[in-house]
């Protein structure tokens, strides 16, 4: 009786159609619980495997009439996967410190020696050619 209540209608009110698309809809729905224990790329598919099987049910031709009709039955409570959907998670890989190039210290004085260099080179070329 408790199937009989858990998919919203009794033995004799279900037609075959009904007892097909149920049966489909427990076939899904033990596929999602399998995936959820494996785990993996099958794992993440679980949950809306489990939220399709529940669709399913939603589906009979009996409840499409019943609504049809505005006798809508309660809706059966969403079943979930048995075990977790998430994977381990690994731990964040943090900032390097340090050992990202060359001392800014050293490039700037480096820089500064260029320049000191290039303005007295200049400034000796400006002595060879005077302007008249």
């Amino acid at each position: 009786m408790e199937d009989a209540d858990r998919r919203g209608a009794s033995d004799e009110e279900m037609t075959t159609a009904d007892q097909k698309i149920d049966r489909l809809a427990d076939k899904l729905q033990e596929f999602a619980n399998r995936s959820a224990a494996e785990g993996g790329p099958k794992g993440k598919l679980a949950q809306p495997l489990a939220e399709d099987a529940d669709f399913l049910r939603k589906l009979k031709p009996s409840l499409i009439k019943a609504r049809a009709k505005g006798g809508a039955p309660s809706p059966s409570p969403p079943r979930s996967p048995s075990s977790p959907q998430l994977q381990p998670r690994t731990a964040p890989r943090g900032k390097k410190r340090g050992g990202g190039g060359p001392n800014p210290w050293l490039v700037a004085g480096a820089c500064l020696a260029a320049g000191i260099f290039l303005a007295k080179w200049i400034d000796w070329r400006g002595h060879a050619h005077p302007r008249v």
